[in-house]
């Protein structure tokens, strides 16, 4: 079991990756994270490190000099870009900067991670996938990634369940992050729309986000893993397009 109670989470500087890392922190996590951008302030304990993950030798040397002196038992890849866009407007300059940073880099993050977990038999890994993996209009890129993310998840669950290593994905549906807000002021006739179209009337909340990675980040959470947990106020369970 992680005494030291480390967690590495990409993209933690704002939105979802900020909540969750706010969370943890008051749960008594001691938060490490991985950002192209700093955050407005650091919280207690928390380690930034400035760092685009895309470089995925950067980011192996990183993660060697941080698990050299510390336990890291418990990863949150939760960094990501949409580039949204039909079909035919999709360029493969774009594809493939939506592919290093969802897909690749939690990979490498894992890869680099998962020696330390399996020699503590004990890990706890959360990929932020999306609701859009189901299927979204203008997002070639971004569902094809976050669908292999969710893959990724599956096959990660199989093969380390036997070292006591848990690997589970989230998928937020439309959340209400300063990203989001800004497309989508508060009572513009699109915003009204999506929330009419969300079965519990309401946009999420990234601290929605945060309480459901808390779960599946403890130590007692050993019994699940290689599910996806749909957070996303119930629209996955009909035909929605709100997110």
């Amino acid at each position: 079991m992680d005494k030291q109670k480390n967690v590495l989470i990409t993209g933690a500087s704002r939105g979802i990756g900020r909540a969750i890392a706010t969370r943890l922190t008051h749960d008594g996590y001691r938060v490490i994270n991985l950002d192209k951008l700093a955050p407005p302030s650091l919280l207690k304990d928390e380690e930034f490190h400035q760092i685009d993950i895309t470089h995925s030798d950067v980011l192996k040397a990183l993660l060697q000099e941080i698990t050299a002196r510390t336990k890291v038992l418990r990863l949150v890849n939760n960094a990501g870009i949409i580039k949204p866009g039909a079909l035919e407007d999709v360029s493969v300059e774009d594809f493939d900067a939506v592919y290093a940073l969802n897909l690749k880099a939690p990979m490498v993050l894992t890869q680099q991670l998962v020696p330390q977990m399996r020699e503590a038999n004990f890990g706890r890994i959360v990929n932020i996938a999306s609701r859009a993996a189901l299927g979204k209009e203008e997002r070639t890129a971004y569902a094809a990634m976050k669908a292999g993310l969710q893959g990724m998840t599956r096959t990660w669950a199989l093969e380390l369940a036997q070292f006591g290593i848990t690997v589970n994905a989230i998928g937020p549906g439309p959340i209400a992050t300063e990203l989001f807000t800004s497309g989508n002021p508060p009572n513009a006739p699109k915003t009204i729309k999506i929330i009419e179209n969300v079965p519990v009337k309401r946009m999420g909340q990234p601290e929605d986000i945060a309480h459901t990675a808390a779960y599946l980040l403890d130590d007692r959470s050993s019994f699940t893993t290689g599910q996806t947990l749909f957070v996303c106020g119930g629209i996955t369970v009909g035909l929605s397009n709100a997110s």
